[in-house]
């Protein structure tokens, strides 16, 4: 059963772009009249699949979500995680076949927006256009920065700094103060991100905590050294394009 309407999603997403950049009252009126479809998922459900052509982009309304790439023998690459507020298939509104899965974290609440509306709304209001555009600038930015990560970064600072923007991300929709969260994702899946084995994850943790900088237990995360973890992962989240 969903017990968020199409109007507290789209309230969601005008929140969402006004952190990004100023809407004038007639595209916030735009964005809150765009059609939209609200269903919940199961956790591990499948949004969109590697090869489909969606007519939609999905708006986080509630839960978490990844997207993922499957390789031989059951492999998987975790690309990024996503929560509340993000429209992380946005692109597919100029690629229309996707490269890449995306699914849900957790039970999650999701909305459907179709590519034919915001089409319109983008012609319509040009402003809102390079919103959308900064919005999908940003991740591009985070993508550069998991990359630079898988690339340069030891077990540990990778680590450090995928938690340092998680946090970072919850603190500015409000799930997340005092250096304390939730965080629903299974050390497995902390792995297919980082690119480490269940027995890396689990010893590059076991460090973070025994330096005294984070304990993560039952899903929830204490950042019991801010500054440390900043310097362990040399964080600098500038690139998440923020409110001060």
């Amino acid at each position: 059963m969903v017990s968020v309407s199409s109007q507290a999603a789209l309230g969601l997403l005008v929140r969402r772009l006004e952190r990004i950049g100023r809407l004038s009252n007639v595209e916030r009126h735009a964005v809150e009249s765009l059609p939209t479809k609200v269903q919940r998922l199961r956790p591990r459900q499948d949004i969109v699949r590697e090869g489909d052509k969606p007519e939609h982009s999905c708006l986080i309304v509630e839960g978490w979500a990844f997207r993922y790439k499957l390789l031989g023998g059951g492999r998987r690459q975790i690309l990024s995680f996503h929560v509340p507020g993000d429209v992380p298939d946005l692109h597919s509104l100029h690629i229309d076949t996707m490269d890449h899965g995306l699914a849900a974290l957790t039970e999650a609440t999701i909305a459907f927006i179709p590519h034919e509306s915001l089409f319109e709304v983008t012609k319509r209001f040009p402003g809102l256009a390079g919103i959308l555009w900064r919005e999908t600038l940003i991740d591009a930015a985070i993508f550069r920065q998991w990359i630079t990560g898988m690339g340069q970064r030891d077990a540990f600072g990778r680590m450090a700094h995928l938690l340092c923007e998680l946090y970072c991300k919850l603190e500015a929709i409000g799930l997340a103060s005092e250096q304390r969260c939730t965080l629903p994702i299974t050390q497995g899946e902390l792995g297919d991100a980082l690119g480490l084995s269940s027995v890396h994850t689990n010893r590059t943790l076991q460090e973070l905590r025994a330096q005294g900088l984070v304990t993560l237990r039952s899903q929830a995360l204490s950042i019991t050294s801010w500054d440390g973890l900043v310097r362990a992962a040399e964080f600098n989240p500038a690139y998440l394009q923020l409110p001060k």
